[in-house]
């Protein structure tokens, strides 16, 4: 096993337990401790992960941004909600710019029975999930390789997308804040999505709960840039008199007390 794989699959099993103990992933992945140790010590230098003694805990800090291929397993219910909300907005023949959001992700899963989409999309995983889709026309932005992100950032990501007029554009992010706005963990993000937002007559921000009242390391815009906000839970009449304020549809999906789902719209 590769040293990243394994760093992949301990990042996994801290995401599940919040914590790890080095003589146990020595056990589990039959290498030394030291190999262990020297895991932790990249996942502490690169913020996923603080070490402590004997072992390490998942640094949960909404400005560190986990890679892919773990963030695309948290809150899978949450996202399929979210996704099915949000299929119900696109109408076939549409043009959508969709982000490298895990959220996109199933949101295009959702909108496969459409016969006909155009989607704009900086990401690599959407990309690939749409890759066996007929009758659609799909492009790539273009731009550099995030690693690890399975996403295209840089001025030619933005070249790109800047080149567009959409109908709808679908993003999420890391933290959503009364003050702050709407916040990513990584500048280029940022950017990037600072430009779909330019280049679409209606914008989409889809975040399933956690993400609410949370702050991350960039900002994307104010929350008076989007126009609809789909989560998965049912927001806090404080935030619910917030979006009704400033004139922000809030589109949501609850459990009700038998466990049945109840779609609403807030204005």
């Amino acid at each position: 096993m590769l040293a990243a794989e394994r760093r992949n699959l301990i990042l996994e099993k801290l995401q599940d337990e919040k914590k790890v103990i080095v003589s146990e992933l020595s056990a589990l992945f039959e290498v030394s401790e030291e190999t262990i140790r020297r895991d932790l010590d990249k996942l502490d230098k690169d913020g996923l992960a603080t070490k402590g003694y004997g072992g390490a805990i998942l640094n949960e800090n909404a400005g560190i941004d986990m890679p892919f291929n773990i963030r695309k397993k948290r809150n899978l219910r949450g996202k399929q909600v979210i996704a099915e909300l949000v299929s119900g907005l696109v109408q076939e023949g549409e043009h959508i710019i969709v982000d490298p959001s895990t959220t996109a992700v199933s949101i295009v899963k959702a909108l496969k029975s459409r016969k006909r989409l155009t989607v704009i999309t900086n990401s690599i995983e959407v990309l690939v999930e749409l890759s066996d889709v007929s009758g659609w026309d799909i492009i790539s932005t273009g731009g550099t390789l995030r690693e690890n992100y399975l996403a295209l950032v840089g001025p030619k990501a933005m070249e790109g997308i800047s080149t567009f007029n959409a109908d709808k554009v679908i993003l999420s992010c890391k933290g959503l804040d009364m003050e702050k706005g709407i916040t990513d963990a990584n500048e280029m993000f940022s950017q990037v999505k600072q430009t779909m937002l330019k280049c679409a007559k209606q914008r989409i921000l889809a975040v399933d709960h956690t993400k609410f009242d949370n702050i991350a390391f960039s900002r994307i815009c104010k929350l008076s840039a989007i126009d609809m906000v789909v989560t998965d839970i049912r927001p806090s009449e404080e935030w619910l008199n917030y979006f009704a304020e400033k004139g922000i549809e809030c589109l949501y999906g609850r459990t009700d007390g038998e466990g049945n789902e109840d779609n609403s719209l807030c204005e």
